[in-house]
């Protein structure tokens, strides 16, 4: 029936009234089929109208009304139980009984049965009684085990009751979302968290209805921080307001964050101790918001001072009434918290919720101190045997302090006990973990939270305020504001202090003496700091110009100095960083480590040492400390001590030095690159200064044992570490010295037990404890050099060169003499001094008393430990040079090479010891060593030499030169003392037979001649670097003239030209280069207080008179002087303000005629040529009958030149006549000579011509840069033969050096003085260069 009425109701909306009399047929067919379908069907499916046309119904108005009125009633009037309409009094006795006092006769179940029964009879609905139940439970939250257990009871379907029960939660919580200012209650956070830990509710379910929403709070959190940017911003603008006016706090904003639904539902939680679930609403907020919270973040600590009770109490060594301390009863009695017991679950589970506190930590001092001191007891029980990267405790605690612990000790208000307690143990750590933990704290943490941005906002803003004001008379005052603000913010506050001392290097001294109240965690910051400072990539280590290292370099290194020694603070950081730095090829950092030596260990490298300290320097230890430095070394034994533990603990000791002796190479052609040649220069300086002052201090600080663990061989320094030999004995050589001292010990007690203990015994022990510990040295060597090398040197010289020392050489009795003197005015100051107490001028007599008896002593020492030296070096002499057929000028040529050159550039007191151990050969009469051509190679020429030093290797260059030119002039100026000490020498023998039987002694006047030719070479070479323009050449070559001062010049001519050319460069260079025109400012003026000390050139050596031949000079002139010696005295008088020496070459020399004094220092023979012109010199020994001969050609020569000045255009014509004349009177001197003499000339010819075959030989041999010079030569050769017989050679190799040079007049008025030379044959042979 159901389908055909279906029907019906479809045929009804299709058929249309229009057509009336379908319809009427339809309602037939209705009313027929009314038989057997009932009218319910017809009135639910038909249309109204066609009801109204059955007459079904009598109305269709009517029953439409009616049918809207059933609708409504059936569908949209609600259904009321009518909430107290019940029985009221049923609901009052619900309350009775959820209210009543609880004993043990109430139990969950008597309740839920009474409970039930009210429900039952008094129609109460359930629901509603759920919700009066929660409403019960809020009011007595303390009966939580009760109403659990009732709730539980109650809804026995868990899911009915997590749905019904969260969604009745939430309704009360979006009840006080409305509610204006009305706070949630904290009871219903508290029963919403029991009823989550007891999983009768579902977060899932609960949190939708929780306010507000998650990305209202991002958008919360990212304003909290712009807040924070902006407060750190106003300060870090100058602002003419009033800086008092500072941001205001938002307080809208907290109370916001107070009354944040998700917040205090997670405060809750931590409260019950439901960490599971509150970790899941934190995890759903903004990183550290929910933390942020006051109460949060103590509740959190609360809840872990209970987890880790049971760990604490177990390793503490603390009593028990100690440790008792007031815990939450309600955590402690709940069963639920898996306690920790052991370090690994305290790194697995109590360090994860530490990281949800972060810095707030610091709201718990009790809880860091309990952390801090678990940690301290892991690391000083840990087994060490475990790597530190594998070990998971230890890395927990790392993660604990990087975002635990050390943030929050930012958070803390000047709490350094807690600073002290986390030292205790970071102090346990490598200082590559605790770098990187401050690293972290000071360049990240600080940024992540915003409360971290304000305290580092306000650390700056007072470190300013005490910056300001500081200053060496407020230092105790406001020192004690920086240890305070250290304590909590060191990063911040020292990285500010820094920068100000990088800008304003006066800070230095008053900062550090304003740190002695730092804590020791305090300084290690300050260790990080500065090596951050320095490492900063930022900042350029050198100036604009590209030449000179950065202030703000030089202002750290000298603090690094100050602050390393007079505070306790762990080196091995900076130390490492400045490793890192050598490995790098980076060498501007020494300058760090040079000052960190100087004022630690005292150690002193400094070019502008006085001659007194260089003599104090050859003594003792405790000479050197007393005398030998600018500022007197005190205080400095801890802090050396510190020093050498720290390279000796991170094995950086050795290292180091083979670092820097690498570098210097290294900084030459590979750092330098295309740098400035002064930078390069200064870069090398400061390389080997750091590295000759760090090997003198590991040469007073280590001892013999721990030398020999630490250095290598000299060979394997050499060969496999690739170091210079002069770096390498300078580092061996005090280990050498303590075996020798150690062998000699051990030989003497055999000696003393024997009772033979002489001073001959000793001797002979010295030496035999010399041989057992060098001998291996010697075969160490050979390696090193060619075996080519060994030919003209032995190893055992070589050995004993480098090994020696300065020390070893002389006693500096007056150094000692002068200290000594020193120290008795200060016993009289002190006597004299009435204010000083009396137990303190007693202690201060002591020690002077004291000090006087060790130097005396110490002078003892050293005079014996000299004596036996010198023995030694006598016994050992005639095995230096040895070897047979070497010539004695390749035999100099390799001891200038290896040995002098190499170190008398490396220090000051290197430059002294060359000089002295050259006269120690000289004195020691060496076989087969000419002191002669040593001088004579060393005063050549040092043009090239000057070219190729650095500015401080000038400085020690001239110190060499001069000690040298002092032992020179010291002969020069007494005869006797030449005679004494040099006529008898083979030094100085000047000719050789073939039999190697020593022949003729140069003799007192010829070596005055030869040391005005040295003279006249130095003059040469300075005028050429002088005059060159390069910047190299004459830096140095003021240098080397202001060293060499007290013995040249001596000459006035000499000393007039130099002076000249020094004043020239103070006028070009004073707007220029300063350098430059300062050193010269100074030449020039040391020059001018020297000029008293002058002497005329005729003083100097006395100019003989000989014989004139007619020839063209290849030589310099330097002076015209008259034929006899009275006229040169008067002309050279009457001239010496007018002379100067200019620079020609050869050729111009020869086309001027000018005449040159020439004096050849040869192996075989030093003779003068038998020159006739009009100022002869003739060195040579004639025969007492050729007297006469001599004073008439003086007479005839005198006549012969003043005639030729006064009638110049007659000169040619004078010459001839005056020549033929004075032929005709030598050939009369030559027949009267003795026929032995003439025997001699023979041998002499032919040993000049052997010679000057092998000088034309040796002259092909050497470099094409001196061919051009050699093919100049041989064309005025030929041109002139009667030059080569005047000219100076040595092997040939005489003309290899820089131009001939002549002398000039600079006035017109002045006439040219003519020095002719003869055109005889010289018979030399071996000139010396």
């Amino acid at each position: 029936m159901s389908v055909v009425i279906d029907v019906f109701s479809l045929l009804d909306c299709e058929l249309e009234e229009e057509k009336a009399q379908h319809r009427t047929k339809f309602n037939q067919l209705l009313t027929a089929c009314k038989s057997f379908i009932s009218e319910s069907l017809y009135k639910e499916r038909l249309d109204q109208d066609t009801l109204e046309g059955l007459g079904l119904i009598n109305s269709r108005t009517t029953f439409q009304q009616k049918y809207v009125k059933t609708k409504t009633r059936l569908y949209y009037k609600q259904q009321k139980y009518n909430l107290l309409r019940e029985e009221s009094e049923g609901y009052a006795k619900l309350l009775t009984e959820l209210s009543q006092e609880i004993t043990e006769k109430v139990t969950p179940n008597t309740l839920l049965m009474t409970i039930q029964s009210l429900i039952g009879c008094f129609n109460l609905d359930p629901n509603r009684v759920l919700d009066i139940i929660l409403e019960v439970f809020e009011c007595r939250s303390h009966l939580e085990d009760l109403f659990v257990s009732l709730i539980k009871l109650y809804m026995r379907d868990q899911k009915t009751v997590c749905s019904t029960v969260c969604h009745m939660l939430g309704f009360k919580f979006q009840f006080y979302q409305d509610g204006g200012d009305v706070k949630t209650p904290d009871s219903l956070y508290k029963i919403a968290a029991l009823l989550l830990e007891q999983q009768l509710i579902n977060l899932e379910t609960l949190y939708p209805h929780l306010s507000p929403k998650d990305s209202a709070m991002f958008d919360e959190q990212k304003q909290v921080m712009n807040e924070a940017k902006q407060y750190a911003r106003k300060f870090s603008i100058v602002s003419l307001t009033d800086k008092s006016d500072k941001i205001e706090e938002l307080d809208i904003k907290i109370d916001q964050i107070e009354n944040n639904q998700k917040l205090g539902l997670c405060h809750a939680l931590l409260q019950v101790g439901e960490w599971t679930t509150a970790k899941l609403i934190m995890d759903r907020l903004p990183r550290h918001s929910a933390p942020a919270r006051t109460d949060i973040a103590k509740a959190l600590c609360a809840l872990i001072h209970v987890i880790i009770d049971p760990l604490y109490k177990a390793k503490n060594d603390m009593s028990a009434q100690v440790l008792r301390s007031k815990l939450d009863s309600k955590l402690t009695n709940n069963a639920k918290l898996s306690l920790v017991s052991t370090y690994e679950e305290f790194a697995e589970r109590a360090v994860k919720m530490m990281t949800y506190v972060g810095p707030n930590m610091a709201l718990d001092p009790v809880l860091l101190m309990k952390l801090i001191r678990l940690s301290r007891v892991y690391m000083e029980k840990r087994d060490k045997t475990i790597p530190l990267t594998q070990d998971t405790i230890f890395q927990g605690i790392l993660t604990m302090l990087d975002e635990v612990i050390l943030p929050s000790l930012s958070l803390l208000e000047n709490n350094c006990g807690i600073s002290e307690e986390i030292w205790s143990v970071l102090k346990q750590m490598p200082y590559q973990y605790r770098y990187r933990l401050y690293g972290h704290w000071k360049n990240e943490t600080y940024s992540l939270f915003p409360q971290l941005i304000r305290a580092r906002t306000d650390c700056l803003e007072k470190a300013k305020y005490i910056m300001k004001r500081l200053t060496k008379e407020n230092v105790k005052q406001l020192g004690r504001y920086f240890g305070k603000l250290s304590h909590s913010n060191p990063g911040i506050l020292f990285e500010y202090v820094l920068s100000q001392i990088q800008k304003y290097d006066n800070f230095i001294l008053p900062v550090v003496d304003s740190l002695k109240y730092l804590t020791s965690i305090s300084y290690d910051a300050l260790a990080y700091c500065l090596i951050e400072a320095l490492a900063n990539p930022d900042k350029e280590k050198m100036k604009v110009d590209e030449m000179n290292i950065s202030k703000w370099l030089q202002s750290l290194a000298s603090f690094c100095g100050s602050v390393f020694r007079k505070y306790s603070i762990e080196l091995s950081g900076i130390v490492q960083y400045l490793a890192n730095q050598l490995k790098a090829d980076k060498s501007h950092d020494l300058l760090i480590l040079r000052e960190i030596v100087l004022k630690m260990a005292g150690v002193e490298i400094s070019e502008e040492i006085t001659d007194d300290q260089l003599n104090a320097m050859a003594g003792g230890d405790l000479l050197r400390q007393e005398g030998g430095y600018f500022a007197q070394v005190r205080n400095t034994k801890k802090s050396s001590v510190r020093l050498k533990d720290a390279l000796l603990e991170n094995s950086l000791a050795m290292p180091l030095c083979v670092l820097m002796s690498q570098q210097r190479d290294c900084i030459v052609y590979k750092e330098g690159g295309n740098a400035h040649l002064k930078l390069v220069g200064k870069l090398y300086d400061q390389c080997l200064d750091t590295l000759v002052q760090f090997g003198t201090f590991l040469s007073t600080q280590l001892s013999a044992s721990e030398f020999v663990c630490k250095l290598p061989s000299i060979d394997v320094l050499t060969i496999k570490y690739h170091m210079a030999p002069d770096a390498a004995f300078f580092l061996s050589r005090q280990m050498y010295a303590s075996s020798i001292m150690s062998k000699f010990d051990e030989l003497r007690k055999i000696d003393k037990s024997n009772k033979e203990n002489t001073s001959k015994q000793k001797t002979i022990r010295f030496i035999e404890a010399w041989e057992t510990v060098l001998l291996p040295v010697v075969e160490a060597v050979k390696p090193i050099h060619p075996p080519s090398v060994w030919k003209d040197l032995t190893p055992q010289f070589y050995v004993t060169f480098w090994t020696l020392s300065i020390y070893d050489l002389f006693v500096p009795n007056d150094a000692y003499n002068k200290q000594i003197e020193q120290i008795k005015k200060q016993l009289v100051a002190i006597e004299d001094n009435w204010e000083m107490a009396a137990n303190k001028k007693k202690k201060e007599k002591e020690r002077c008393v004291a000090l006087m008896d060790k130097l005396r002593d110490e002078e003892k020492k050293q005079e014996e430990h000299v004596n036996r030296v010198m023995a030694r070096l006598k016994d050992e002499k005639d095995t230096w040079f040895t070897h047979e057929g070497v010539s004695k000028n390749d035999t100099i040529t390799q001891v200038f090479q290896l040995c002098v050159f190499p170190r008398c550039c490396f220090t000051a007191t290197d430059a002294v010891y060359c000089a002295k151990f050259i006269q120690i050969l000289h004195d020691l009469k060496t076989p087969n060593f000419s002191t002669l051509i040593c001088y004579d190679r060393m005063f050549c020429d040092v043009t090239h030499t000057l070219t190729s030093f650095t500015e401080n290797e000038a400085h020690r260059y001239g110190r060499f030169l001069c000690f040298a030119l002092g032992t020179l002039m010291r002969w020069h100026g007494d005869k006797a003392i030449y005679e004494k000490e040099c006529a008898q020498h083979p030094g100085f023998v000047t000719q050789f037979r073939k039999d190697n039987v020593a022949g003729s002694q140069l003799d007192y006047e010829n070596y005055r001649h030869i040391c005005h030719k040295w003279h006249f070479r130095t003059t040469k070479a300075m005028v050429s670097c002088l005059e060159s323009g390069n910047y190299v050449s004459i830096r140095n070559a003021l240098i080397l003239l202001i060293k060499i001062l007290p013995h040249y010049p001596k000459m006035i001519n000499y000393g007039n030209a130099l002076e000249r050319r020094v004043d020239r460069i103070c006028q070009e260079e004073k707007d220029k280069r300063q350098d430059i025109y300062a050193l010269a400012i100074g030449c020039a003026g040391q020059l001018k207080i020297m000029k008293k000390n002058w002497i005329l050139e005729t003083e100097f050596h006395i100019r003989d008179k000989v014989q004139k031949k007619p020839a063209a000079s290849n030589g310099p002139g330097v002076s015209k002087a008259p034929a006899s010696s009275e006229n040169t005295v008067t002309a050279a008088t009457a001239n010496s303000k007018k002379t100067d020496i200019g620079l020609k070459d050869d050729k111009t020399n020869v086309k001027n005629d000018k005449k040159v004094e020439r004096v050849s220092v040869t192996t075989s023979e030093i003779k003068l040529s038998k020159s006739e012109s009009k100022n002869k010199v003739e060195v040579k020994k004639e025969a007492g009958d050729a007297s006469s001969q001599a004073a008439a050609k003086e007479k005839s020569s005198s006549k012969s030149d003043e005639s030729s000045v006064k009638d110049k255009p007659k000169k040619e014509k004078n010459d001839k006549e005056k020549s033929s004349s004075r032929d005709k009177t030598k050939k009369d001197g030559e027949k009267k000579e003795k026929s032995s003499k003439d025997k001699d000339d023979k041998e002499k010819d032919k040993i000049y011509k052997e010679d000057k075959d092998r000088g034309s030989k040796d002259d092909k041999e050497k470099s094409k840069s001196h061919k051009s010079h050699k093919d100049n030569k041989r064309d005025k050769e030929k041109k002139d033969p009667g030059s080569r017989a005047s000219s100076v050679t040595s092997n040939g190799s005489q003309g290899s050096h820089a131009k001939r040079q002549s002398a000039e007049p600079d006035d017109k008025d002045i006439k040219r003085r003519k020095v002719e030379v003869s055109s005889s044959p010289m018979k030399v042979s071996n000139v010396v260069t």
